[in-house]
């Protein structure tokens, strides 16, 4: 995808002569008012459907996202939910970039027989959002500024929906779970979120824009940036949708947190998880870690899977009884 500024996805103009002062007044103005940037009320149009209606299944959720993208087929999300047994618990499950319908379907059934009721969230441009002709979701990590910023607040704003939902439901007792780039949306969710109790991540780091800069899955993102912009701008620029900088709103929140991450990862490197690890622990936080010998991608197979899945399972257990 070619580089834009894209500002006028996010309140500025298409022609802005000057971009990058535009943008440093918008970053300072964002995280300061994050609450309000990331804010969402409850929709108006939840539908659940019922058995058969949907490819032949049950419980797939959709409503309209409190953040208009110029793509109506993104802005209609979808869920898919997973109900336990018995009433109780329940997670909103975030998933990795370009994660297919099926993906993590057996997550949720995972947590279901631990009595965890999961709603599974697609992301924006993901599988039935995608946007006509881009069957990749390269508009959510991409070389447009502006429209990957929107983007991961669509994606915050759709998941804190997904709660308000829930309970709606009459589940008091939430919690969220999120892989990769679904760790950071999480992440930034938790912290701007009073109902999630806990929260499991499988990945973390630091900057959004550090990740995009360094790491192996995203080099074809960085090859349209860097002749427009430095990694320091960039880091800048998309601190709005990074985790780290929101890391000071959860001190004396009460909130659980696990991360679980490969020693070898080449898309979120090491040293930027541990600088976010270390400012977790700075802040005090109630932290768990688990680190595998493994890279990113291979945490998702066995042996790591399962390793991952026992503790995040207990995680989620223990912290929502």
């Amino acid at each position: 995808m070619p580089f834009r500024w894209g500002l006028e996805h996010i309140g500025g103009r298409a022609d802005e002569p000057d971009p990058r002062a535009w943008l440093e007044n918008f970053v300072t103005e964002t995280i300061a008012n994050s609450d309000q940037w990331f804010s969402a009320p409850p929709a108006n149009d939840y539908r659940l459907s019922g058995p058969g209606e949907v490819e032949g299944e049950a419980g797939v959720l959709t409503f309209t996202s409190t953040v208009e993208s110029p793509w109506p087929e993104n802005n209609l999300v979808s869920a898919r939910f997973f109900p336990a047994r018995t009433s109780g618990p329940a997670v909103v499950v975030l998933v990795q970039w370009n994660a297919k319908w099926h993906e993590q379907v057996s997550v949720c059934r995972y947590l279901n027989k631990l009595g965890i009721s999961a709603l599974r969230l697609s992301l924006p441009y993901h599988d039935r959002r995608a946007v006509p002709g881009h069957p990749r979701a390269d508009h959510l990590v991409g070389a447009n500024i502006g429209l990957t910023m929107q983007a991961n607040r669509q994606a915050v704003r759709d998941a804190r929906q997904c709660l308000r939902w829930l309970e709606a439901q009459g589940y008091d007792r939430l919690g969220i779970l999120g892989t990769s780039v679904g760790s950071a949306i999480s992440f930034v969710a938790l912290a701007h979120e009073p109902a999630v109790r806990v929260g499991a991540f499988l990945h973390a780091s630091t900057y959004y824009g550090e990740v995009v800069a360094n790491g192996l899955t995203t080099m074809n993102v960085w090859e349209s940036l860097r002749s427009k912009v430095t990694e320091e701008e960039l880091k800048r620029y998309w601190s709005p949708i990074s985790p780290y900088r929101y890391i000071p709103k959860l001190h004396n929140a009460g909130k659980k947190i696990l991360v679980i991450y490969g020693k070898y990862d080449p898309t979120f490197w090491l040293k930027f998880t541990q600088e976010f690890l270390d400012e977790v622990g700075h802040e005090s936080l109630q932290l768990e870690t688990l680190a595998l010998p493994c890279g990113h991608y291979s945490l998702g197979e066995p042996p790591f899977s399962w390793v991952a899945g026992l503790n995040f399972g207990r995680f989620l257990f223990q912290g929502l009884s």
